[in-house]
């Protein structure tokens, strides 16, 4: 961090002491001094009372008056942003809320009024311009937005800290740091220096790992939020530490980029990295959908064997039960089991033909009319003659 450009004696400007003051700020009206106010006070009897000349009543008339003016010089008004502070021979005494309050004339007390209502801002790394024909635009201070990250690259980031004087903290404020919007400024560019300093530019890709990148600490993709949070975290601590009085609101980002010299080669990096999450991405899905596939292909082929197996045992053992059955019968009654094995075989071969058999005396009909199956003959004739679908196109 340059400390050239924050004045004399580093960060905190001027004078070997940091952000410790020796006293308070000038801040409020300087209280009157009471020699001017009895001086005037004589000058105006002198040229009110007749000869200009001044008795004993006079003195008397005049110290009055003095008495009455110093005693109204102990009035003064806090505006609705400020915060009045009475110091008492200069030590803390009081804080006074907004608006119309009084103190002991000095040289007693003294009056002084921060603005420790009104929210502050200190831009890091840019500087606001004002242009009468484009407006407001922003200059870019390289020696203050510079940093280097983690993973040894370098970023320009760009930020802005939000504060105020805490409630309770007027007394620190005033007493314990000299020059305020320096020390917070200071303290804001080295906690930005170090969260980046643990922080990396772009994701981290585990290889041979199905997990997703983690982006958390990945500056310019999603860890702005992190980064803001620890760089708020980190400063109200230092800044507690000194015991300044000063509460951090809030700590935004701007603006993170790579510098202006390298931005086409690390957008060209970026666009390549995110080839190869997409690639890796790809091929992680089509794993996802081939696999189980495969699996469930195998545990149909496995659950089809089974069944298979299943039901060839469940036929060989039946047709030996069957087998079994067949030759206790037969043992028992020879003669009719195997009459009705017979029968049964001649069934079972005549039940799918059209042939029919008449056992007939010689030379008698047996009472039996054949006749010829004159429709079923027509039907099967007409099969064959029916023109096919699609046939001749």
């Amino acid at each position: 961090m340059p400390w050239s450009n924050q004045g004399g004696g580093g960060p905190w400007g001027s004078g070997p002491r940091g952000p410790w003051g020796s006293g308070p700020q000038s801040q409020g009206p300087t209280p009157p001094d009471l020699e001017e106010i009895l001086r005037r006070g004589q000058d105006k009897l002198r040229s009110v009372l007749p000869g200009g000349n001044l008795g004993g009543k006079g003195i008397l008339i005049g110290i009055a008056g003095a008495v009455v003016l110093w005693l109204f010089s102990g009035v003064f008004q806090v505006q609705p942003d400020e915060l009045g502070v009475v110091l008492r021979f200069g030590k803390f005494e009081r804080e006074v809320p907004p608006g119309l309050n009084y103190h002991i004339p000095y040289p007693i007390e003294t009056a002084l009024t921060p603005k420790a209502l009104r929210i502050n801002r200190i831009d890091v790394g840019m500087r606001l311009v004002e242009d009468a024909r484009r407006g407001t635009t922003a200059r870019d201070v390289p020696e203050e937005s510079l940093m280097l990250t983690g993973d040894e690259n370098i970023v320009d980031v760009d930020f802005t800290v939000f504060w105020r004087i805490k409630p309770k903290g007027v007394g620190d404020y005033l007493f314990n740091i000299q020059n305020p919007e320096g020390t917070v400024k200071a303290v804001a560019e080295s906690a930005m220096r170090e969260v980046i300093g643990r922080s990396e530019t772009t994701a981290r890709i585990v290889p041979q790992s199905n997990a997703q990148p983690d982006l958390s600490n990945s500056i310019l993709t999603g860890g702005r939020q992190n980064i803001e949070t620890a760089v708020h975290e980190l400063m109200q601590k230092v800044l507690d530490s000194y015991e300044s009085g000063v509460l951090i609101t809030q700590v935004q980002m701007q603006k993170v980029d790579p510098p202006a010299q390298v931005i086409d080669s690390f957008r060209d990096v970026q666009a390549a990295r995110a080839d190869q999450e997409r690639a890796q991405n790809e091929a992680q899905t089509y794993a996802s959908r081939v696999v189980p596939e495969a699996r469930g292909r195998a545990s149909q082929i496995l659950q089809s064997a089974e069944a298979y197996r299943e039901q060839t045992v469940a036929e060989a053992t039946g047709q030996a039960s069957r087998f079994t059955q067949v030759y206790e019968q037969y043992k028992n009654a020879p003669d009719v089991t195997r009459q009705r094995l017979y029968l049964e075989t001649i069934e079972r071969i005549f039940s799918s033909t059209d042939k029919i058999l008449l056992d007939t005396p010689a030379g008698g009909g047996g009472g039996v009319v054949p006749f010829l199956p004159l429709d079923q003959m027509q039907r099967r004739q007409a099969q064959p003659q029916q023109p096919q679908t699609g046939a001749g196109r």
